[in-house]
């Protein structure tokens, strides 16, 4: 129906047209219209009327002497995002469950993010690479031939050859997506992952057998990925035989990434930035590089961080992000990884209860990531042992009375035995670590501080309820802004969260935020209440559209 239709019909008397519908202006009436999103609305106004008014199209009219001066479209979930996302990875809707690492991201949940016409990643990162060659291995079988789901690649400074063998593995098994996350410069391992298998299609145009996710915070991170990768790094590679001399001349065309996202106030790793600050940043960088070297399509810039209610997710997109990628509430989803006691914290946390904490990929470094600090004592016991390490050349320097207090209260074991357990695994993984911690006291101090830091994650993982107090699990502050939101309805429960359900729950209720916000730009008086969204167990869609996005 036309809006000159509309008009027409909103300045028809109602006593000739009892039947058509009479606008509302404001409370409950108008939440329940602003939560029919796939319908059109009207926005009609008559001089006599105190402000305009709101009613759905279908219903028919006005009142009398009302016109209608606005109409909204439906906002549909599926379109919130840059169309091209959906189109290039094979999914329905633009959103991204992200890759909590130590195998958090299950197979699960990857499996069910895909089948649901989303993408998931692996979380790969603190894995060893027989346990992700043997995960990557169930993915491909589950999913086959789909294009939308991935595995992480993390930057590991400290283990140079884990992250290489962790490239290969994903070059060798044809992972279709990955995500490079915690980079500070590109390394040969992810820029053979970007480069490898890049052909030219019949209109000349550039494809890729895996297609890169850079997670960044920081510009001068995001400028590398959006650049074509270095020419000394790509002749490098040629020369080792990793990549061929056409991949090469390839990969200098276009950028390292086309997927960009913006990591913000995140769980994990996280330079604790605001969204609104850094996707604008970002965006203007993706234009400037694509005008700069020419690439024939846009980079794409999602994201990260703080998403954890569908105001958030709306608020994403309407600052130009493609898509949305969440992290923290997926760890209390059913498909996570996470043990049960450990998602019963996570559900008990508020948004303040939070703290940065030493990480352990980059002790020596002093890097830190977001934790929940609610019930557990690990972000305090951590920052201990980084204090103890910067202050010391080695373990017989520090004082015996705070030895003798580290061994009881975070170790619970002597530091001899403790090394002894560290050295053996990483003779295992990485036998120059092992041998280095044997000739330098200092850099044993920090292996032995970082078995603390790892398996504070594996307590939390496998539910050692005898370490509780020591859990690490990785969380931002959007985990207590989505248990605000669904206090009280059926995702309040850990039981009932799905990560499926999580991820359509915020995208409606972002469609509705967003639907309020176009009504409140014509006038309508939308209440507070118009700007949430209820929770509701929505209807299994998968595999109603088809996945086989166009491969770019």
């Amino acid at each position: 129906m036309s809006a000159e239709t509309l008009a027409a019909a909103a300045a028809r008397p109602a006593d000739r047209d009892p039947g058509a519908a009479r606008p509302v202006f404001e409370g409950p009436r108008v939440v329940e219209l602003l939560n029919r999103t796939r319908e059109t609305l009207a926005v009609v106004a008559a001089p006599s009327w105190p402000r305009p008014g709101l009613l759905a199209v279908p219903a028919g009219a006005g009142r009398p002497g009302g016109v209608v001066v606005a109409e909204l479209p439906p906002v549909r979930a599926q379109r919130l995002g840059d169309a091209s996302f959906c189109a290039v990875h094979g999914t329905r809707w633009p959103y991204v469950a992200g890759e909590m690492a130590n195998g958090i991201a299950t197979v699960e949940l990857v499996t069910a993010m895909a089948r649901a016409g989303m993408l998931g990643f692996f979380g790969a990162a603190g894995l060893r690479v027989g346990a992700v060659e043997r995960e990557v291995g169930r993915l491909a079988a589950a999913l086959g031939e789909r294009p939308n789901w991935g595995v992480n690649l993390i930057h590991s400074p400290g283990e140079p050859r884990t992250e290489t063998a962790v490239a290969d593995l994903l070059v060798a098994r044809r992972v279709p997506a990955v995500s490079a996350s915690a980079f500070m410069e590109l390394t040969p391992a992810v820029v053979r992952v970007s480069a490898h298998g890049l052909t030219r299609d019949a209109q000349g145009r550039v494809r890729r057998s895996a297609r890169i996710f850079a997670k960044v915070s920081r510009t001068e991170v995001a400028a590398a990925f959006m650049a074509p990768a270095p020419a000394p790094l790509l002749r490098a590679l040629v020369e080792q035989g990793r990549l061929t001399a056409d991949e090469a001349e390839l990969a200098g065309r276009v950028p390292v990434a086309e997927d960009v996202t913006v990591e913000a106030d995140s769980g994990g790793h996280t330079d604790n930035r605001p969204l609104v600050t850094l996707v604008p940043e970002m965006l203007a960088l993706a234009e400037a590089a694509a005008r700069e070297h020419g690439y024939d399509r846009s980079i794409r810039v999602g994201a990260a961080g703080g998403l954890g209610t569908p105001a958030a997710v709306a608020a994403a997109f309407a600052l130009g992000a493609a898509y949305v990628l969440t992290g923290s509430v997926n760890q209390a989803a059913l498909e996570s990884g996470l043990s049960v006691d450990a998602k019963r914290m996570l559900a008990e946390a508020g948004p303040a209860d939070v703290v940065m904490a030493p990480a352990a990929d980059m002790f020596e470094l002093g890097v830190r990531l977001q934790v929940l600090r609610r019930g557990s004592m690990f972000a305090f016991r951590a920052e201990r042992l980084y204090q103890i390490y910067a202050a010391h050349a080695g373990w017989t320097q520090v004082a015996p009375l705070v030895r003798g207090k580290v061994e009881r209260e975070i170790f619970r074991a002597s530091y001899d035995a403790v090394w002894e357990e560290t050295r053996r695994f990483w003779l295992a993984r990485d036998p120059e670590q092992a041998a280095r911690g044997e000739r330098d006291p200092r850099h044993q101090m920090a292996l032995v501080f970082r078995w603390y830091l790892g398996m504070a994650s594996r307590w939390a993982i496998g539910g050692a309820a005898e370490r509780r107090a020591d859990y690490q699990i990785w969380c931002g502050p959007a985990m207590g802004a989505f248990n605000r939101w669904v206090a009280g309805g059926f995702l309040a429960d850990p039981a009932e969260r799905s990560v499926v359900q999580i991820a359509r729950n915020l995208l409606e209720g972002a469609a509705v935020v967003t639907r309020a916000q176009q009504a409140r730009c014509h006038g309508v008086a939308v209440p507070a209440a118009g700007f949430g969204y209820v929770p509701r167990l929505l209807g299994d869609e998968t595999e109603t559209e088809s996945w086989a996005g166009a491969r770019g």
